[in-house]
């Protein structure tokens, strides 16, 4: 594997964990937990990889349709895992992002976030970036109207000013467990190049050497961004 083909940016569609919970008989909450466990091995495993950028995508804009019991479950997660996780993250040199609009979240739950955003060290090395309430139409819309109430006429590059990656490169590699082969409504803006690796692993069951595999993968693409070699 040629190591200097390791992706900048790697965003995560961490799909399966209900699936997971079901096939041993437990509530969705179990998988759910479990998904939790995996991502931050996976988050650790990447920096030692050399990612600097893994969004994950926790929580989008349709699963807030989710019944409320469901969705209690998961901010109860954040609660649980969310500071002494991000403390660990920050004594690495790592830090973290928020995409998506959180205004929606429980108070307490926007003040973690808000908090793990705020408290992170300047230059990380490495940023896990999480994508809750987030959906890319939505993401979109929300870019040209606060370019219309600025009067701002948009190009390639202004329009990125306008999104919640800002500052972030796009991602390199797209991944999604779980077997379902589409991007849900995830970072399809800054996705146009990104090379794609699906995997019916579902997500509590992709550990390490899962996202070894889709970094080998990756590294054996030819990239041509439109362009002819």
């Amino acid at each position: 594997m040629d190591e200097n083909k390791i992706p900048l940016h790697i965003g995560l569609i961490m799909d399966g964990n209900g699936r997971w919970a079901k096939k041993r008989l437990m509530p969705r909450s179990y998988g759910h937990n479990a998904g939790m466990n995996a991502m931050i091995k996976i988050a650790e495993h990447a920096k030692v990889r050399g990612v600097k950028y893994l969004t994950v995508y926790t929580l989008s804009t349709e699963n807030l349709l989710r019944p409320q019991e469901e969705l209690d479950g998961l901010y109860g997660l954040f609660r649980k895992y969310f500071t002494k996780n991000v403390q660990k993250l920050y004594s690495s040199g790592a830090g973290v992002k928020v995409i998506g609009d959180i205004s929606v979240l429980p108070q307490d739950v926007q003040t973690l976030l808000l908090d793990g955003e705020k408290n992170s060290p300047k230059d990380c090395a490495f940023w896990l970036i999480f994508a809750i309430n987030y959906g890319a139409r939505a993401e979109l819309l929300r870019a040209c109207n606060l370019a219309i109430e600025k009067g701002e006429k948009l190009d390639g590059k202004s329009f990125g000013n306008y999104l919640y990656t800002q500052g972030v490169p796009d991602p390199d590699l797209i991944i999604r467990t779980g077997g379902e082969k589409r991007l849900s409504n995830f970072l399809l803006y800054q996705s146009a190049y990104s090379e794609l690796y699906f995997t019916d692993t579902l997500f509590p069951d992709f550990d390490e050497s899962e996202l070894d595999k889709a970094i080998e993968e990756f590294s054996k693409r030819e990239r041509r961004f439109g362009k002819i070699n």
